[in-house]
C-alpha cells in the first residue's frame, strides 16, 4: 500500500507508475539509516576575495556619497550672494557701439552724467476719490475718549506743579463750598467773603467771555477761511448744474437766485425767456449741493410778491439788462420779467416750478462770472450759451415741455 502523504519528485513519477506505484528507492533503505555525505572543502583564498570585494563596494558608495556632498555644497554657494552679483557694466554696449562715433568723454557728447527725473503727476481720478470717514464712534465712547484725554491733561499740569514750572491754581470759590473752603474767615465776616466770592465769579464769567471773543475770527477771517474752503471744494471737480424754471417774474425769486450764487462762489447765466428761464451753475461738490436745496426745496416758486419800489419794473440780475433803455424806452424784458400783470394785480405763479435738468462734472469751468441774459427767441438763447458750448442744454430744457405766462 502507498502512503498518500509520500511525494515524488517529477522526475520519479513516470518510473513509479511504471513500477506500479512501487519505489525502489524506498525499499533499499532501512530504518534509522543515515546516508553519509563527503567533506567538501573550501578552496584557498575564496573568502578573501568576498572581503576584497565588499571593500571595493564600500569604497565605491563612499566615493559616490563625497561627490554628492561637493556637488551639494557647489550647488548652495552657487545659490548664494555671490551668484546674484552683477558685473560692471561697460562704458558702451555691444548694441551701441555701431551709433557712437565719438568717444564718451568729449565736450559735445549728448551723453553727460545728468539725470533728469520727469515730474509726477496727479491722476486726475484721484481729486474725485472721497476722503476716509473717521470711524464712528457710540456716545459712550466719546465720553471714555474725552475722560481719559481730560485726566491725561490733568496728570501732565499736575506734574508741572509739582516740578515748579507753573504755580498752582488758585481755589475756585463758590457759593456752595464757600463755607468749606473758607471756614474761619466766613464765619468772622461772612458779608466780606461772600462779596470776594461774588468778585470771583463775575472775574471767571469775564475771563470766559473775552476768551470766546478772542477765539473768533474777523469779518476778514471768516471771509478767507471760506474762500479757501470753496477753493478747496472746486479742486476736488467742478460740478455743473441746470434749472428750468417756468417763471421768474417774482423779484425776490430773482434775488434769492443771484445772491446765493454769489455766496457761493458759482459761476453761470441765467438765460431769461417769456416762456421758459434757464439756470446753469458751476462750482464745487458742496456749493452745488448747498444750491440744488435753495432751488428745489427752499424757494417757494408758488409766491409771487409785490416790488419793493414802486415802479413796476423787473429787478435784473447783476450782468443782465437794465429796466429802460436809453431815451426812457421800456426794456424789451420788462414785461415778462414783471411781477404785476396788465390789470394791475400780481401775476399767478400757483403752477410755477422749478426742475432740475441735467446734472454732472467737468474738467473745468467754462463759465468766467456769474451774470444773466434776457434772449427773446430761442434762436438767441442758443447764441448765447453757444458761446460757452452750452447750447444743447437749451434744447434739452425744451423737450422737458413748457409754460406760457
Amino acid at each position: 500500500m502507498i502512503n498518500p502523504y509520500l511525494t515524488v519528485a517529477d522526475g520519479d513519477e513516470n518510473k513509479v507508475e511504471q513500477d506500479g506505484g512501487h519505489d525502489p528507492s524506498l525499499a533499499a533503505r532501512r530504518g534509522g539509516e543515515r546516508k553519509s555525505k563527503q567533506l567538501v572543502f573550501n578552496q584557498k583564498g575564496k573568502f578573501m576575495v568576498q572581503a576584497n570585494a565588499l571593500r571595493q563596494q564600500a569604497r565605491i558608495e563612499e566615493m559616490k556619497a563625497r561627490i554628492a556632498a561637493e556637488s551639494r555644497k557647489t550647488e548652495i554657494e552657487e545659490a548664494s550672494d555671490k551668484a546674484f552679483l552683477v558685473p560692471v557694466p561697460p562704458d558702451v554696449e555691444w548694441w551701441d557701439e555701431g551709433l557712437i562715433d565719438k568717444p564718451l568723454d568729449a565736450e559735445d557728447s549728448i551723453i553727460t552724467n545728468l539725470i533728469q527725473h520727469p515730474v509726477i503727476l496727479q491722476a486726475p481720478q484721484d481729486r474725485f476719490q472721497p476722503a476716509p470717514k473717521p470711524l464712528m464712534l457710540t456716545p459712550i465712547e466719546q465720553k471714555k475718549l474725552r475722560r481719559q484725554r481730560r485726566m491725561a491733561d490733568m496728570k501732565e499740569e499736575q506734574a508741572k506743579i509739582r516740578l515748579g514750572l507753573v504755580e498752582p491754581p488758585p481755589p475756585k470759590v463758590k457759593k456752595s463750598n464757600m463755607m468749606r473752603v473758607l471756614g474761619e474767615q466766613a464765619v468772622k465776616d461772612p458779608t466780606a467773603v461772600e462779596a470776594r466770592v461774588n468778585r470771583e465769579i463775575a472775574q471767571r464769567a469775564t475771563d470766559h467771555a473775552k476768551a470766546n471773543t478772542e477765539r473768533q475770527l474777523t469779518k476778514e477771517e471768516r471771509a478767507e477761511k471760506l474762500k479757501q474752503q470753496q477753493a478747496g471744494d472746486e479742486s476736488r471737480g467742478v460740478r455743473v448744474a441746470v434749472f428750468r424754471v417756468n417763471n421768474l417774474s417774482s423779484g425776490k425769486h430773482r434775488y434769492q437766485v443771484d445772491v446765493n450764487a454769489k455766496q457761493n462762489a458759482l459761476t453761470g447765466i441765467v438765460i431769461l425767456h417769456p416762456e421758459i428761464n434757464l439756470i446753469i451753475i458751476e462750482g464745487g461738490t458742496h456749493s452745488i449741493n448747498a444750491y440744488k436745496k435753495l432751488m428745489l426745496n427752499r424757494i417757494k416758486w408758488s409766491e409771487n410778491t409785490l416790488p419793493l419800489s414802486n415802479s413796476s419794473g423787473p429787478s435784473t440780475f447783476t450782468g443782465a439788462n437794465d429796466g429802460t433803455k436809453a431815451g426812457g424806452e421800456q426794456n424789451k424784458a420788462a414785461q415778462w420779467l414783471s411781477p404785476m400783470n396788465e390789470d394791475g394785480g400780481l401775476k399767478d405763479l400757483s403752477e410755477n416750478e422749478c426742475r432740475l435738468v441735467w446734472e454732472g462734472s467737468e474738467a473745468q469751468r467754462s463759465f468766467k462770472r456769474w451774470g444773466s441774459k434776457a434772449c427773446e427767441t430761442d434762436g438767441e438763447a442758443r447764441d448765447v450759451l453757444g458761446r460757452n458750448k452750452m447750447e444743447n442744454m437749451w434744447t434739452l430744457a425744451r423737450s422737458m415741455g413748457a409754460s406760457t405766462y
